[in-house]
Formats: C-alpha cells, sequence, structure tokens
C-alpha cells in the first residue's frame, strides 16, 4: 500500500539556512495573529551589544512619545510602514510539537517542509539618534530649591520624618526626563545641582550669595590664598558658620577648580575668577537693567579685591540695549533658554528681531542636534543678510 507524503513545520532556521535560488513553502503558525506585543525593531549594528546585554531601556512618561537611552546616548523611536509583506517566523522551539504533520498533496512532493508564519509585520521601528530632553530636568529641580529656609526647618524637625514635596531622587529623574545616564549626568552638572540626603537639589541664588560672601569673609579673616584653599579647612569653618557640610563642598565645586599635582594629603582648590565675578554679576541684574557705567561700577566694587572683572566674561549672559547715546545692559542667559533649536530661536527672535554673528553665537553654540551642524542649523531657522562683503552677516527669523 502506498504511504502517504507528509510536509513538517520548521521555524526560522529553515529560512536562515535557505540557499540562493531556492524557495520554501509558508503556511500559517497555529497561533497567528496580530501579536501587538511583537515588534520588529531595525538596528544599527553597533547598538546591538547594548540591546543583547540589557543596557538599553526605554524611558517617556504616559504623555511623551518614548525615547530609547543607552548608556550614553537617547533615540527617538519612529515607526515605519512598509507596503511589502514581512513575515516573521518563530524559531522551531515555538513550533507546536505535538501537531499532527500536514498532508501533502502529490505536487507537493519536492516541498517537504513548510516555514510557519505567525505574524505579518505592517512595518517596523527604527532609531534616530536625538538630543537629550533636558528642559523637563531644570523644571523638577526648579520646583523646590534648597535655601536658608530648608536648613532651619530642618534644625527644629530634627528627630520627625519630613514630607519630600517636589523632591526627586536619582530613581525619580531617570524615569521622568529623556534623557541617557550619561547626559542626565551632564545635566546635572550643567544646573550645578547636588545630591543632598538622597535628593538632587539646585541651590537658591541668594543662599549661595550668603555662603560666597562667607568665604571671603574667611578668606580675609584667616589670610587664606584664592589660589590654596585646603578643603577641610574652608568646610569645617562654614560649617561652624552654619552652612552644611555638603553645601559648603559644593561651594567650592562650583567657585573653584581643584588643584592638581598636590604632594600633600589635603585637597587645595584655587578660587575661578570667571565663574566668581560672573557670580556677581548676576546678583546686580537680578533688580533690571542698567546704565553701563553704573554696572560697571557697581561690578568693579563688589567683586573681591584682587579679581578683575572683564565684560568678555559676560558673553551669553547679558545683552546691551541702546538707547540714544546711552548703554543699557540687561540680564539674557543662555541657561535660561529651551534646548530645542525650534523653541530658543523662537525666544531669540522675539528678544531681538535681528542678531549680529557676535550677538547670535554665545546663544546658539550649546545646541546639539545629531547629523545637524551650527551652519545647517543657522540654514534651517534663520535668514542671513549681509548688505556688504566688509559688513558683519545679520540674522532674522525665517
Amino acid at each position: 500500500m502506498e504511504q502517504p507524503l507528509f510536509c513538517h513545520r520548521r521555524g526560522a532556521e529553515a529560512v536562515l539556512t535557505l540557499q540562493p535560488n531556492t524557495s520554501i513553502s509558508i503556511a500559517y503558525h497555529p497561533r497567528f495573529g496580530p501579536h501587538d506585543d511583537l515588534i520588529l525593531l531595525e538596528l544599527d549594528e553597533k547598538l546591538i551589544p547594548d540591546i543583547l546585554h540589557e543596557r538599553v531601556t526605554l524611558r517617556g512618561q504616559p504623555d511623551e512619545d518614548a525615547v530609547l537611552c543607552t548608556q550614553l546616548k537617547t533615540y527617538a523611536v519612529k515607526f515605519v510602514g512598509t507596503s511589502n509583506s514581512v513575515f516573521l517566523i518563530p524559531p522551531s522551539d515555538q513550533s507546536v510539537s505535538h501537531e499532527k504533520p500536514l498532508d501533502c498533496d502529490e505536487k507537493d512532493h519536492d516541498k517537504m517542509v513548510i516555514a510557519s508564519v505567525i505574524k505579518v509585520a505592517p512595518g517596523s521601528m527604527e532609531l534616530i539618534e536625538v538630543a537629550p530632553r533636558l528642559d523637563k530636568l531644570k523644571l523638577l529641580l526648579s520646583e523646590n530649591p534648597y535655601g536658608a529656609d530648608e536648613v532651619i526647618e530642618v534644625e527644629d524637625l530634627e528627630g520627625m520624618e519630613k514630607i519630600n514635596t517636589g523632591l526627586y531622587r536619582w530613581d525619580d529623574l531617570i524615569e521622568r526626563v529623556q534623557a541617557s545616564d550619561e547626559e542626565l549626568r551632564s545635566g546635572l552638572r550643567a544646573l550645578s545641582a547636588v545630591e543632598i540626603d538622597g535628593y538632587w537639589r539646585i541651590v537658591d541664588e541668594k543662599y549661595m550669595d550668603g555662603i560666597l560672601n562667607m568665604l571671603f569673609h574667611n578668606l580675609i579673616l584667616n589670610d587664606w590664598s584664592y589660589n590654596a584653599l585646603n578643603e577641610d579647612e574652608v568646610v569645617g569653618v562654614l560649617e561652624l558658620d552654619g552652612y552644611p557640610r555638603k553645601v559648603a563642598c559644593h561651594c567650592l565645586q562650583v567657585y573653584a577648580s581643584k588643584v592638581d599635582g598636590v604632594a600633600s594629603g589635603s585637597c587645595l582648590w584655587k578660587l575661578d575668577e570667571k565663574r566668581v565675578c560672573l557670580h556677581f554679576a548676576r546678583g546686580i541684574l537680578r533688580g533690571g537693567k542698567k546704565k553701563m557705567e553704573s554696572f560697571m561700577e557697581e561690578w568693579i566694587r563688589k567683586v573681591p579685591e584682587g579679581m578683575q572683572v572683564n565684560f568678555n566674561m559676560l558673553e551669553g549672559e547679558v545683552l546691551i540695549e541702546k538707547l540714544g547715546i546711552e548703554s543699557w545692559v540687561y540680564a539674557f542667559s543662555v541657561s535660561s533658554l529651551p534646548s530645542t533649536p525650534a523653541d530658543r530661536f523662537s525666544i531669540l527672535f522675539r528678544e531681538r528681531q535681528k542678531w549680529e554673528w557676535k550677538d547670535l553665537h554665545p546663544y546658539i553654540r550649546d545646541l546639539s542636534v545629531p547629523g545637524l551642524s551650527s551652519d545647517g542649523l543657522l540654514l534651517k531657522y534663520t535668514r542671513r543678510t549681509q548688505p556688504t562683503l566688509d559688513a558683519e552677516p545679520v540674522f532674522s527669523a525665517r
């Protein structure tokens, strides 16, 4: 009696070993369906190790478009549809091994293997490198700056549980901010944030005024050198003046730099002239615009003796406004501007309809858009005019 012919289901291995100019039959898998939990992801080869070793995370709130983050970079996730049929064939270990073999017609005698399709994919997800979305980090940390009132409150509530409203730990930030771990750390440094009692905080400007003034008071009192501040000694004195140790150390990190190559066991710091002078300039302009002459006089008077102010220190921090024959200066800090190019240029051109390059450059040089150069940004968001070959170019909104 003639034996029936059987076709055997095979998994993805059958397709992977398929030779050129050959074919294989396909059929519906017993569990064929939409399988919305299965999505194709197209990857650059350099990202494959991060995916395989589970060094990536998807970040974003329910009302945000998700991003995929490696340890170093952030990628937007975009769906790309396809008009071709893309068949998903699972590995053979996911086939139904106990299912009876399929009967084959005589015409299928040479096609003894059938690949089982579990889903037809309408497209795939692709990754596009993007700049980290750090504006939200600034908003979160600005909810509850660390200030003098909190120091007093902590002392009063010692031993009692404190309600930490508007405070964020590291895990809270990576859950809310769409940036890789390294980009988030860089953003915290740019904001001069400090971790206090497990929460990341920015320190209130007026509180920093107080601690910096106290540092200079003790610097004169103890005859310390600007270029060789002993960390233990400085922090110890500031603690006696009522400042928490963590904030005292933070003051050195913000306004000074470590001195390399110190032979002794102590850590030495050198005050950074530009950072200190910039701090006092910001304090003066906090009250509003000032005449240039008046501002410079007050600035020179307020900075510590021995430090020299230079208007170039304020690049990207202030703007000059001409009113008749007088020049006025007012605060306009690049750190207060959004990090997305469209929003940044929108605010810049609301502030001024036309910008000379020397004034515009400090406000856009920090913009980072993967795959787009500074010239590309200018071409996309501005119009350049140059009345004569010798004239400075002027930029206006596109």
